[in-house]
């Protein structure tokens, strides 16, 4: 027997309260987004990228060691195990964090180019912004943690 919506919703929304998750989530974001903002320094000051390229260099290298960090620590305990669901999960990731991505990118682009913010300030707010998009997703749909 299939379950209703309210009941299937209710479930996601319980498996996204989980205090444990969403806090290694967070700290697992802070290092992601020091990774990204320090990419993003590197290339706007030392290179001829400007602040939407060098975000967008940076948000891959980003993702990369949040997707790693949250594999081995945060959801180690779910999904499945093999290099095919390995590399699906990463493929998700990078997919479905693509949404916080363009949340972070239009914060920034629209800070740096209409209220001239420095564009590493820009950056951190957008990644604050676009964190709970990413959080959401990434616990639906990459881990699936309300499949326990």
């Amino acid at each position: 027997m299939s379950k209703s919506f309210t009941e299937v919703l209710r479930l996601r929304l319980r498996a996204l309260r989980s205090r444990a998750l969403f806090l290694q989530f967070a700290g697992v974001g802070l290092v992601g987004a020091t990774v990204d903002t320090t990419v993003l320094y590197a290339l706007v000051s030392w290179t001829a990228f400007g602040p939407v390229a060098g975000k967008t260099v940076s948000w891959v290298f980003g993702i990369g060691v949040i997707f790693a960090i949250n594999e081995w620590w945060t959801f180690s305990a779910y999904g499945k195990i093999g290099l095919r669901a390995l590399l699906r999960r990463l493929l998700t990731s990078y997919l479905v964090r693509f949404a916080g991505f363009l949340v972070t990118l239009a914060v920034l682009f629209g800070l740096v180019y209409w209220f001239d913010v420095w564009f590493l300030l820009a950056n951190v707010i957008g990644i604050g912004v676009g964190f709970f998009v990413n959080y959401t997703c990434e616990s639906l749909y990459t881990w699936k943690v309300h499949r326990d």
